[in-house]
């Protein structure tokens, strides 16, 4: 039996390796304890939660808040990375807000996305995807990223929350980037802060186009909260920095993964192409065998506190790892296994708890109608590339890839 050097420490969560599969390291770390001291690219110091019922628990403590004020000097050095004003303006959305404020804001967006509602939009997405589809060549090789995963999302977002077709058609996709850390010495610095410029600026006409054109939409809903005092300016813009951003991205990636996911286990792509009644519990499973949503944003203890043994600093990050506790065989059976009957499936992918995602059911629906159609319209899907050639993006939260070069026999 081969004995494993000792993990150093902090550990790094950084490089290709980890980013192609961080399994192996959440199992290491995982059967070590609970919680670890991690370095992160940008030189940031926090402490990882791995197994699942310190997740769970961690999701689930309030004694851990996530508002950036928590965050000590050591943090703020590293991490507090948005130049200010935007840093103001822009993050004070839901991620980052610890009750009443929460409380006060999410009860603006939890309408726009409930479970009964998003089903009545079903044929709408069922209609954007096939639209998709119907621009992609005739037979393979395609970028399903480029041509299907990057887009769809984003006009399923732009029908919940009422963005004018207009609007939509200028948002640019780099914007999306302005969450991948980016330090103040980074050569690429000042593409950061123009990305960030133009986003900021795309907020400012969203929110004026709605002033003067108001909808029954979300939105619409949101300037009118803002205007009846409501919401103040910088939440306003934060919750649509939020929708724009953290709307679409995940959902993009978790195209990806799953695509991915199937690849490996063809035997479970034909089984689902064959069966569509499969795709609610598929995409459950496909949801906890690799999540889009790595890692959870920052928390942060007041005071200097326990956390499952271990003493944390107040206001040194607390980052829970979804993915390890999705793969915690304390849990789940034959975690490593893709099983598309699993059942029960208590994933944590959308967190728990109060902070638990307000967009989960649409995201759920987005992803059946989009692994339904690409496995319907696209038959012999399979990637192009060798599996060791496929890219995985640098994000230090999130898992996807930037382009997915598939083959497929015909287009129908």
């Amino acid at each position: 039996m081969t004995v494993q050097e000792p993990l150093s420490e902090p550990v790094p969560l950084m490089g290709c390796p980890y980013k192609s599969n961080p399994y192996p390291l959440y199992e290491r770390l995982r059967e070590d304890g609970p919680v670890h001291p991690v370095l992160f690219p940008s030189g940031v110091q926090a402490w990882l939660v791995t197994g699942y019922d310190a997740a769970h628990a961690a999701l689930n403590d309030d004694r851990l808040g996530k508002n950036h004020d928590r965050g000590n000097d050591r943090w703020r050095a590293r991490a507090s990375i948005m130049p200010e004003p935007q840093h103001s303006q822009l993050q004070v959305h839901l991620l980052h807000q610890d009750p009443p404020q929460h409380t006060r804001m999410r009860r603006h967006v939890t309408e726009a996305f409930t479970p009964r509602r998003v089903e009545q939009l079903r044929p709408r997405f069922q209609e954007l995807a096939d639209a998709l589809i119907d621009r992609l060549p005739e037979t393979g090789p395609a970028d399903l990223v480029a041509g299907f995963a990057a887009h769809f999302p984003f006009r399923v977002l732009a029908e919940v929350i009422g963005l004018p077709a207009g609007l939509a058609e200028r948002f640019d996709r780099d914007w999306r980037k302005v969450v991948q850390p980016v330090g103040p010495a980074d050569p690429g610095r000042p593409v950061y802060e123009a990305r960030l410029h133009g986003l900021q600026s795309y907020i400012a006409e969203i929110v004026a186009h709605k002033r003067a054109h108001g909808n029954d939409d979300l939105l619409s809903r949101l300037v009118v909260a803002r205007d009846h005092r409501e919401l103040s300016q910088e939440e306003l813009d934060s919750m649509i920095f939020q929708l724009l951003v953290a709307g679409q991205e995940p959902v993009t990636n978790q195209i990806t993964t799953a695509l991915i996911a199937l690849f490996r286990h063809p035997a479970q792509l034909a089984r689902l192409r064959d069966d569509p009644a499969l795709l609610p519990r598929a995409v459950e499973e496909l949801l906890r065998y690799d999540s889009a949503f790595e890692l959870t944003t920052w928390r942060f203890f007041a005071e200097d506190s326990d956390l499952h043994g271990t003493r944390i600093p107040a206001g040194d990050s607390v980052i829970v790892s979804l993915c390890a506790a999705n793969r915690d065989p304390r849990r789940f059976e034959a975690p490593d296994t893709l099983d598309l009957d699993r059942s029960p499936n208590p994933h944590l992918a959308f967190g728990h708890g109060i902070h638990f995602c307000p967009g989960a059911a649409l995201a759920r629906t987005e992803l059946q109608v989009a692994l339904g159609t690409l496995l319907a319209r696209l038959p012999g899907l399979r990637l192009a590339v060798p599996d060791d050639e496929i890219e995985w993006i640098p994000a230090v939260l999130g898992r996807g890839t930037n382009h997915l070069p598939v083959g497929y026999d015909r287009r129908v």
